[in-house]
This record gives C-alpha cells, structure tokens and sequence, in this order.
C-alpha cells in the first residue's frame, strides 16, 4: 500500500470515531506507576481502551499482542485465562481486567470523573469495527522481529492517522512501548514542546539506540530498518 493511501485511509478511520481519542481532560488522579495494556491495534475493543486513555491523559505501558504474536501474547492469557483484548493491569491498585467496556469505565472511575462522557453503546461498537475495516490488515498480525532491550516511547494520541500509522508498526513487530497521551487539552503538551522543540506528533524514543524522531514516515522506516527480521 502506497503512503498517500496508507495516510488517507488512517484519516477516514478517523473520521469513523467522530473526534473521539483526539482530546484530553486531565485526570483527576494520576497513577504512580504506568498502567500496563495489552492489546492490539486492528482490534475495535482495544482501540476503546485506548481512547480512554487519551481521553483523561494517561500513559501506559503498551504490550502488542497481536495475532500470531509470541512475546506478549501468550502472557496477557497466561495472566487473563482467556484469548481475548484488551486486558489491563493496574499495578496501582492491583485491578486487571478484560473487556473493553469495562476498562474505560474503570479508567474514568478511578482516573478521570464520574461526569465524563464515555460513548460505549452499539453504534460506538460499529464505527470503532468501520475504522478497523479502513485499515484492514495493519495491526493485526505478527511479524518477524528483534526484541529491543529496552521498550520504546513514543508520544502520540489516539485520534492522530499518523500516530496510527507508528502504532500499527510497533504492535506487527511486537515492539513494547510506554505510550505518552498528549491530546489536545493536555497539560503535559507544554513538557513535551521542551523535549522535542514543538509541538508535533508521533515523537518516537529509542533508548536502545538515542535516537529520537519526529514524522511517521520516517518512524515507520527506522522502526522497519532496525527491529523487522
């Protein structure tokens, strides 16, 4: 798939959210340590749980587990007891659990407000499972791959079609990654400009290396050159 399609059709998939997963509330409490998701990212349940995310300015560590996958995948249902995603761990409490419905609202009770909206009913099901059809297979399925020493970062949020783009690569080559929401609305926008010198994402980080990185294109290539078998 050429770029300009792989752009145009992670643009409609975001058009098919109506918004959802490109702004932040802050969270009402924040956790000490990083909430752990597994997940994958073709997946319409998982793509919820990380709009919840976004939604009140969380990060994670993020474990793809996508089909096929040997490194986080047999893990999540070793610690879940079932073949399903997402599953979140929260260390902070000691919670974990399936179900995407019941992550966000577990996020919003104990991270965001009672207050906050959260869009969970039938037709959120379906326009989440139309913006997995735009990418078809992208996110779905495990590809050959060098695990790194140490888990990527990468600054991004849910809404953005080029952070998906970033996204799908990490989760085909089983990359792990702490994923830090900077939506719009963010607080936490304002630390990041003075990382990286603006405000601009996906920003990747790779510790294994030093290098770090701004445009998805260019991610996708370094990722490909570095990690692809």
């Amino acid at each position: 798939m050429s770029r300009s399609i792989d752009v145009v059709s992670s643009t409609l998939a975001s058009v098919l959210r109506f918004g959802v997963g490109l702004a932040a509330r802050p969270a009402t409490r924040r956790p000490e340590k990083l909430l752990e998701l597994y997940e994958f990212e073709a997946c319409p349940f998982c793509r919820r749980a990380r709009e919840a995310l976004t939604k009140f300015d969380l990060d994670a560590m993020v474990y793809p587990c996508p089909r096929g996958g040997t490194r986080f995948r047999p893990r999540a249902i070793e610690l879940s007891g079932r073949s399903r995603f997402p599953f979140l761990v929260d260390p902070n409490t000691g919670k974990s659990m399936l179900e995407s419905a019941d992550i966000v609202r577990y996020l919003r009770e104990t991270y965001g407000a009672p207050s906050d909206p959260v869009w969970l009913g039938p037709l959120g099901l379906v326009s989440s499972s139309m913006a997995s059809g735009m990418r078809a297979s992208h996110g779905r399925s495990a590809r050959p791959s060098r695990a790194p020493d140490k888990p990527l970062e990468l600054w991004s949020f849910e809404g953005s079609p080029y952070c998906r783009l970033v996204r799908e690569t990490l989760c085909e080559l089983e990359l792990p990654y702490v994923l830090h929401n900077v939506a719009k609305g963010s607080p936490r926008r304002e630390e990041f400009v003075k990382r990286s010198g603006k405000m601009m994402v996906p920003y990747l980080a790779d510790p294994n290396t030093g290098r770090e990185m701004f445009e998805s294109a260019d991610i996708v290539k370094y990722l490909e050159a570095t990690y692809a078998a």
